[in-house]
């Protein structure tokens, strides 16, 4: 937007306290490469546009805002005299894309002092080569430290992560080791038992009639029902009994892996049928290795699978090999962490999912969300932890529509958020935890990626006993431009404090 053009006074130019140490010569220069603008009540400028100009005050009332989800946010209002916005960080050039930081509208007819961001720039480098070097030390230390704890912050969560992904991974790969020796002790033993019938006086139909009974037995097997322990205690006593009365010692020990393998009197009956009374224990026995063999193959399948699960949720969480913007799906982006995070979470944490099914794929960066999501879970799984750090408590996941954004709330069962603190803890380096066990930089990273590279929002609700994190990401969103544009660092707390303090 454009104002209306007024002459520019090098004495009220001087007066201000940005140019108050200028010389008349540098003052008459200012004022032949700006120009003086009156702009009625309306938009200045806007947050993302090319940054064009350098804007200072010279009388009436300026608001800037921020976009956050969709929604303009005032984050400053003032009528100070010399107060500034616009391409301050000109000095640049082309290394950072000039874009403004925020939007500026003005609430009644406000006059500035406008400077080109080129000349603006080449007046810098002119008049403060030493002020923009280290300007520019600044810039690029801060972009720097930025990257570094954000680096370091995902080395700190890989390496918990890690952990708890070999703890998972070394549970099942142990329970598949084991079954294997002991699937080859059956096997070897099913031979010897094969032998033992071979010799005895089986006609040709019922070897046929035990074979067809070893395929039922291993189709039956695979289609066990889920029992309780009662149910289960009850079919064994039954099985033990019936096992005892056709001349089995052992049948106590028979009869659970018979039950487990979902087999029942009827089916003994079938091969009580199939054989004479003097080699029944010895059909038996043999079907007990088959029952056997299909339950060590059932669960050597159940672990490597499990394992294949850990290696595709793994592989979920880092987003290898995916584009790093794109549309996903939430729910799979919060169970690839929840896998991750199974370890730290423990057995006596409850975990409670309540998503809604019918949200629809969000634009997003989707590794740094798991990043958000693992950050907001270990700090609700910490505060669910006693002095021994023995957690205790329900952790629920929730996810739900907001109108155009999708909601994502992390609750916990922890002691909850002093209200004296509660507006610290997005604050970096702000931590409650022990020495050691903390950085403080969890949230303010969290903030970052959800309100500065997702345009959305997140907030706090707390009592002791129920504290809700939530994010709230636009179901809308443009594509990067690629490269991706530096973000800015500064905050509008720091721009208000430049301003007084110049």
């Amino acid at each position: 937007m454009s104002g209306q053009v007024m002459p520019c006074s090098p004495k009220e130019i001087g007066a201000l306290f940005l140019f108050e140490k200028l010389e008349p010569e540098q003052l008459g220069r200012l004022c032949a490469a700006g120009r003086v603008e009156l702009f009625q009540p309306g938009p200045v400028y806007t947050e993302g546009e090319p940054a064009t100009c350098f804007y200072v005050m010279l009388e009436g009332t300026v608001v800037l805002s921020r976009r956050v989800a969709g929604d303009d946010v005032e984050v400053t209002r003032t009528s100070q005299t010399g107060v500034y916005a616009g391409a301050m960080q000109a000095y640049l050039g082309d290394r950072v894309r000039q874009v403004y930081n925020n939007s500026m509208r003005v609430t009644e007819p406000t006059r500035f002092f406008v400077l080109p961001a080129d000349t603006f720039s080449d007046i810098m480098q002119d008049w403060f080569p030493m002020a923009v070097h280290l300007l520019e030390g600044l810039f690029w230390g801060s972009k720097s430290t930025q990257a570094a704890i954000g680096q370091r912050e995902r080395l700190l969560a890989l390496g918990s992560l890690s952990a708890g992904l070999t703890h998972e991974l070394n549970n099942p790969a142990a329970a598949a080791v084991r079954a294997t020796s002991t699937l080859r002790e059956r096997v070897a033993k099913m031979r010897h038992k094969l032998a033992v019938i071979a010799e005895s006086p089986f006609s040709r139909e019922q070897l046929a009639g035990l074979i067809e009974i070893q395929e039922r037995t291993a189709e039956r097997v695979a289609k066990a029902p889920a029992l309780s322990p009662l149910e289960a205690s009850d079919r064994e006593d039954v099985l033990s009994d019936w096992l005892d009365d056709h001349g089995m010692d052992n049948g106590w020990q028979l009869a659970p892996t018979f039950v487990q393998a979902g087999l029942d009197v009827d089916w003994l009956e079938q091969v009580a049928a199939a054989v004479d009374d003097e080699i029944l224990p010895n059909a038996v026995g043999w079907l007990n290795y088959t029952v056997e063999t299909e339950l060590l193959m059932n669960e050597i399948d159940d672990s490597t699978s499990r394992i294949s699960h850990l290696v595709d949720a793994a592989k979920q969480y880092s987003q290898l090999d995916r584009a790093p913007f794109r549309e996903v799906d939430v729910h799979e982006l919060l169970d690839s962490t929840l896998m991750m995070l199974s370890g730290k979470i423990g057995q006596d944490i409850r975990v409670v999912k309540e998503y809604d099914q019918t949200l629809p794929p969000v634009p997003a960066y989707p590794a740094e969300l798991n990043q958000v999501w693992t950050n907001l879970i270990d700090n609700a799984v910490c505060a669910m932890q006693d002095g021994d750090g023995a957690g205790h408590g329900t952790l629920t996941v929730r996810t739900a529509r907001d109108h155009e954004q999708v909601l994502v709330e992390f609750g916990d069962t922890g002691s909850g958020i002093a209200p004296e603190i509660k507006d610290r803890i997005f604050d970096p380096f702000f931590t409650t935890k022990p020495v050691g066990q903390g950085t403080g930089l969890g949230l303010d990273i969290s903030w970052r990626i959800v309100v500065n590279k997702h345009h959305g929002s997140m907030r706090v609700e707390s009592v002791p006993g129920d504290t809700r994190f939530q994010v709230l990401l636009p179901l809308t969103a443009e594509a990067p431009a690629s490269p991706e544009a530096p973000e800015s660092t500064q905050s509008t707390q720091s721009t208000q404090s430049t301003e007084e303090t110049v």
